[in-house]
């Protein structure tokens, strides 16, 4: 794995977390926030063909 690859994974699993926290804490802002940063990198994974799992 490249570090391009493995710093792109870990933002996502970062902001995966951050977003779960600001929604436990019910700040809805703050999630709308995250929500579009994870959209963010889920789209520059796929444009770079980086296959991301999906968490539940």
């Amino acid at each position: 794995m490249d570090a391009f690859t493995a710093g792109l994974l870990q933002r996502i699993r970062s902001t995966e977390h951050d977003l779960s926290r600001a929604r436990e804490a019910g700040d809805d802002f703050l999630a709308e926030v995250e929500q579009a940063e994870l959209e963010d990198l889920h789209r520059i994974a796929h444009e770079h063909g980086v296959e991301v799992s999906v968490a539940h």
